[in-house]
């Protein structure tokens, strides 16, 4: 009998878990959300300073912080008389960037709750920096530039993918990325910390209705707006700046079943990207789609997992299925890039760096991280055409391309 994916959820959960318990040992800052204890077989004497990838396009990176608050919609797990509130984080290529400083991948304070929630020392980690400049105005050359949303995964945080994230902002993409509040570590302009509840538990569908009304922000931005609840300044020249008749969205794992969501319940969204998406939601994803979408699979495949081959057998425009070997739930992400330079600090054997990352060698991973997503955004957002995703590629030869 198939295990239910309830049962692979969690388990691929306790998996995050285990890991991250472990990284919080030596003081390192991951990806991944609430944690456990774990064994190590050392420890450094002081904190991991773990580094991130540059991004290869050919634009410097601004980064700014959004809080936005749906008035019209009560939030699903504070109930009557709180407003669905949301931190986001807005990407895109940049100019002048030199006096404005690197965005770090983490706040301190949410950091400080990743690291509590494990039971260490709140001051043990030192959190990666990004490439993203605090502030700097935008580039623009000519016209508006295409947009693409992230929704993350249960139980995690809006900067899971900043390699994908800020690798489409080099190549002059505004990236939104969202904290599903509540199934987020996150924090306020005010102070206030959030984190994932499992009761109540927050659905694909909220996910979705949180991306919805981000895209409504996004109108704002380019009707010239500030859609920011405290109203502080923008960067120079992101009012106006967003095309809105070229949005895409992607997601990871829940997130990708909200892309799938939003893509079926808006039009605005011209082109979909899950990220190893269970597809399962209440009611089941069973709408014809006529719209580009692609899935990126590793363990939510369409050979083990009904809703994902349900899903896929309902689209009916531009599709794809490419899938890594030796991919496992999160190696589309940061963690893919950071696990491993733990490893020597955890004194990992080689089979149980293995079992956290997989086989999927990291230097690979993040080569698939900046090529995929971009090449589909890219033919789909802008018509640039890219033979990576017309089959299989002697570039990447461990991509397989699912019929």
């Amino acid at each position: 009998m198939a295990e239910p994916i309830t049962a692979r959820i969690d388990r691929l959960r306790m998996t995050r878990r285990r890991m991250i318990g472990a990284a919080l040992a030596v003081g390192a800052a991951l990806p991944i959300g609430a944690a456990s204890h774990a064994s190590v077989a050392r420890a450094t004497p002081g904190p991991a300073q773990l580094t991130l990838p540059v991004p290869t396009g050919p634009y410097p990176v601004g980064t700014v912080r959004l809080h936005v608050v749906d008035r019209s919609r009560p939030d699903p797990v504070a109930g009557a008389g709180h407003h669905r509130e949301l931190m986001t984080s807005v990407w895109y290529p940049a100019r002048n960037v030199g006096r404005h400083p690197l965005a770090q991948w983490m706040d301190p304070a949410v950091l400080r709750a990743y690291l509590t929630s494990a039971g260490f020392e709140a001051d043990a980690a030192i959190t990666p920096l990004t490439s993203g400049r605090e502030g700097a105005p935008v580039r623009r050359t000519g016209g508006r530039l295409p947009v693409v949303v992230f929704s993350h995964g249960a139980h995690d945080h809006r900067a899971d993918t900043t390699v994908i994230v800020q690798e489409l902002a080099s190549h002059g993409y505004v990236v939104v990325t969202v904290d599903h509040t509540y199934d987020a570590f996150s924090q306020f302009p005010d102070g206030r910390l959030t984190v994932p509840l499992d009761d109540p538990a927050l659905v694909p569908s909220d996910f979705a209705r949180d991306i919805r009304f981000v895209l409504d922000c996004v109108e704002d931005l380019a009707a010239g707006r500030n859609p920011d609840a405290e109203h502080r300044p923008l960067p120079a020249g992101l009012r106006g700046a967003p095309d809105l008749h070229r949005i895409g969205m992607f997601g990871w794992s829940k997130g990708g079943t909200a892309t799938a969501l939003v893509m079926n319940d808006d039009q605005r969204v011209r082109a979909g990207l899950s990220i190893d998406g269970p597809m399962q939601a209440q009611p089941p994803i069973t709408a014809d789609l006529h719209r580009p979408f692609m899935l990126m699979t590793a363990e939510f495949t369409r050979a083990v997992e009904p809703s994902v081959a349900e899903f896929w057998s309902h689209l009916r425009g531009w599709r794809l299925n490419v899938q890594a070997d030796g991919a496992l739930h999160s190696s589309y992400g940061d963690t893919q890039v950071l696990i491993p330079q733990l490893a020597d600090a955890l004194g990992m054997s080689d089979e149980e760096l293995l079992g956290w990352i997989g086989t999927l060698a990291p230097a690979r991973a993040l080569r698939i991280q900046q090529a995929y997503p971009l090449a589909f955004f890219d033919l789909h957002l802008r018509g640039r055409h890219s033979p990576l995703l017309d089959g299989p590629s002697t570039n990447f030869p461990e991509v397989k391309f699912i019929p």
